[in-house]
């Protein structure tokens, strides 16, 4: 039996190969998307597809990999050296037609080792619009081209045949082939890592290491849940809608927590809805790992042996589990909500653990056409960020990311200016809107305001939590909503969900994002506090007194009038 010593040499080595590739897809990649937002993850997995090691990426991706991983081992049973598969469809390996991963099988000799997973998004893959996720699909057939656990390179010789398929259903081929590319690369740097680390080590020693990653993440995991209160408890909620009717779109969760499992079950959500809001049930698993992780151990390495006493329970045919030919496209606005309601439902029991809510849409965005100095296409693909939820002892974030989102970045406005017909005129945070009120109060979002410079340009968004902003606790105020100001032809419309809207030269949209939920009793808030966000700008006079309860009169406190606001300071 190897040295413990050893081993644990051998799985630091093995998420470092996982981290060298994250990094090599970054810095060789051709997309913004990928190179400025992140918009990808990356991770190992042993011969049986369970979880090694991945780097940090977007979560709602990580928890997918073995997923992509499973399939390909259950569709391929003869894989071979030099073998690489390509897939997006949702249902079995998660998110939409956009995200595209790669999966590599590590021999040694004629013996697998593991797989090498890579999921990126790609800008664009077909469908009936600009960038191909859309707020107004129908069926996943509008939503672009479906590539299901295919061979791209077979026995390390290119497809050149499907190569031209997917060249031809993209009106970004050179983009995303570029991606493509150095998703193969990055891949093999990975590859080679193992391959290294087998000829230091042996291979028995390093199938040993992956076995003892499984084996002290599920031991960890297990004496962290120890630890948690125990019963059930239960949430609900509402997403604003389908993106093609206006009904609200009930969900709910009941989680259950035991000495030896955690169990959320969404049982009684809305059935798959007909609008591309559905959440495949890879990516409500994954959704779901997100807050059991946070609730958990945060600083735990994520790994099969470490999510195994974690049960996801949702229908099949439901929103968070839905059927084919289901659109997907916009999935995260169902798949956020499935980590908001299992951490909707732990907030009050875990203080300082889980923050209230936070604006929870990914604002996302696409902003593209034909840049007329160079007649090329382009386009902007991102997040956005927002403002956090305050915890039981501090004031939420601002402008970050969504939960789902997790490394991801908001791109440079520099790089936008300089490539792309593009002017960023507003970027700052939203102290317009606000955010929760509270002892604690929420963070905020941010106005990101772009104007179009070509001739015409198309502009798509998915925004949510705009009906229902985001909840506070004990007695906390809830967070603002999130929404988008499109100007155009001289009008000003305020909008929620665009697909494929024609912008011209001179027109602009303003993205706005939503500030956090709040935490505790706004009149329990120390009024030095209030006092410091009206000397920084963050709130007015004004709401210091309606909100707060305190009373400011040039640059200090009125500590009088705030008494008899207050019935007595507090």
């Amino acid at each position: 039996m190897t040295n413990r010593f050893t081993l644990e040499v051998i799985s630091n080595a093995l998420i470092n190969a996982a981290e060298e590739m994250f990094y090599a897809f970054g810095r060789t990649a051709k997309s913004p998307v990928i190179y400025e937002v992140l918009d990808y993850a990356v991770g190992l997995t042993d011969s049986q597809g369970k979880l090694i090691a991945q780097a940090p990426g977007v979560p709602g991706f990580s928890g997918v990999l073995d997923f992509v991983a499973l399939e390909v081992l259950q569709k391929f049973r003869d894989l071979q050296p030099g073998d690489l598969v390509i897939s997006n469809v949702p249902y079995g390996s998660g998110t939409h037609l956009n995200d595209v991963a790669l999966t590599a099988p590590v021999f040694v000799k004629d013996r697998l080792l593991g797989l090498v997973v890579n999921k990126g998004h790609w800008s664009e893959v077909g469908g009936m619009h600009f960038g191909s996720w859309t707020s107004d699909a129908t069926e996943i057939f509008q939503e672009g081209l479906q590539l299901p656990a295919v061979l791209l390179y077979k026995e390390g010789k290119i497809n050149k045949d499907l190569m031209e398929v997917i060249r031809y259903n993209s009106r970004l081929p050179d983009a995303i082939l570029g991606d493509m590319e150095a998703q193969v690369a990055s891949m093999g740097v990975a590859a080679r890592r193992l391959t290294s680390l087998v000829e230091k080590y042996g291979e028995e020693t390093v199938r040993e290491a992956m076995e003892k990653i499984l084996r002290d993440g599920e031991t960890r995991s297990l004496r962290a849940i120890n630890s948690l209160p125990k019963g059930e408890f239960k949430a609900e909620d509402y997403i604003d809608d389908d993106g093609v009717s206006e009904e609200p779109v009930k969900v709910v969760v009941k989680v259950n927590i035991t000495d030896s499992s955690f169990t959320a079950d969404f049982t009684g959500s809305s059935k798959q809805v007909k609008g591309p809001i559905n959440s495949p049930f890879p990516a409500t698993v994954s959704a779901v790992r997100e807050v059991f992780m946070a609730a958990v151990d945060p600083h735990a390495e994520p790994n099969a042996g470490f999510f195994s006493p974690l049960n996801v329970i949702a229908p099949l045919g439901s929103i968070f589990n839905p059927v084919r030919p289901a659109p997907t496209s916009t999935y995260w606005e169902s798949m956020s909500y499935a980590t908001d309601l299992v951490w909707k439902a732990l907030a009050p029991q875990l203080k300082g653990r889980l923050p209230a809510g936070h604006f929870l849409s990914i604002l996302a965005t696409i902003l593209g056409g034909v840049d007329d100095r160079t007649g090329e296409p382009y386009a902007i693909v991102e997040p956005q960020p927002g403002g956090w939820g305050a915890s039981s002892f501090q004031d939420g974030e601002s402008a970050l990311v969504a939960s789902g989102d997790g490394e991801t970045y908001m791109a440079s406005a520099e790089v936008y200016e300089r490539r792309m017909p593009i002017m960023v005129e507003r970027c700052e945070l939203n102290i317009e809107d606000g955010s929760g009120a509270g002892e604690f109060r929420g963070g905020f979002g941010v106005i990101r305001k772009y104007k179009v410079l070509s001739r015409e340009a198309y502009f798509t968004v998915s925004i949510g939590r705009s009906k229902f902003p985001t909840w506070g606790v004990e007695n906390g105020e809830g967070g603002t909503p999130n929404y988008c100001v499109v100007e155009r032809d001289g009008k000003t419309e305020r909008v929620r969900k665009v697909a494929a809207m024609r912008l011209n030269r001179g027109d602009s949209v303003t993205l706005r994002s939503g500030g956090g939920g709040g935490w505790g009793d706004p009149r329990t808030r120390d009024p030095l506090k209030v006092l410091q966000d009206v000397l920084n700008g963050y709130i007015s006079k004004a709401i210091a007194k309606e909100k707060y309860g305190v009373v400011i009169e040039g640059d200090s406190v009125n500590w009088t009038e705030t008494a008899k606001l207050r019935g007595g300071l507090k």
